[in-house]
């Protein structure tokens, strides 16, 4: 029996499951179902890029909510692009997982080389992404911010502190599935968390939970955007 979250809502019937959802959009659509009678009409999706743009496109069409994106991005490890030790998010607000650094080797260059590097990223990927428009104002407005999933939390942490610093009226997360251990973290910072997929144990991957699953380019981020 796990024990969870007073503000976290899942779905109890496929916990510690995998392969529960087809891809990133049915995993919108699910959430959808689960937000729908639960959420304030005025309500701002803010999806994170790349993955969590399908998901919270799918999602947004369903609620007919309006989306934009909150750009943030790990700071990967030099021999793993798929692991991060830190977010950089489009503010400019750092954040590094000191947890994760105890436990490896890097040097102060090689983490300020890629504080540098991942700080160029988002900030020409929220350039791109946007085509120009500006970002929605979220003050006083209910945010939902979606990611394709929660593994360390770093990456949703870096954006829940970002967000709450342009003073929106609350702040719920939206996530297919996530690892419970990350959830609880987060879980203090936010308003409401609805994760689909609550998973625990050692062994965690947010691919774990679809049947299909590939890297979103860019490109297929600006197609959905704009048909938003």
């Amino acid at each position: 029996m796990l024990s969870l979250p007073g503000n976290l809502i899942d779905l109890p019937e496929i916990r510690q499951q995998e392969r529960v959802f087809a891809d990133r959009r049915d995993a919108g659509r699910v959430l959808s179902r689960m937000l729908v009678d639960k959420i304030d009409p005025d309500s701002v999706v803010l999806a994170i890029p790349a993955g969590g743009v399908p998901v919270a496109c799918a999602m947004a069409k369903e609620l007919g909510l309006d989306v934009d994106v909150v750009v943030v991005s790990k700071i990967t490890f030099p021999w793993n692009p798929e692991a991060g030790y830190g977010a950089v998010a489009q503010t400019g607000l750092v954040r590094l997982n000191e947890r994760v650094l105890a436990r490896v080797r890097l040097s102060e260059a090689e983490i300020q080389e890629g504080i540098t590097s991942t700080t160029a990223k988002v900030t020409r990927r929220a350039n791109t992404l946007r085509g120009g428009k500006r970002a929605v104002d979220i003050t006083a407005r209910h945010v939902i911010l979606v990611d394709d999933g929660i593994a360390s939390g770093t990456t949703m942490s870096v954006a829940v502190e970002a967000v709450a610093k342009m003073k929106p009226a609350s702040i719920t997360i939206a996530t297919p599935t996530g690892h419970l251990e990350s959830i609880r973290i987060i879980s203090d910072t936010v308003d409401a968390i609805f994760c689909a997929n609550v998973r625990s144990g050692s062994m965690f991957a947010v691919a774990s939970a679809y049947e299909n699953w590939s890297d979103v380019s860019e490109a297929e981020v600006i197609e959905l955007l704009s048909k938003i």
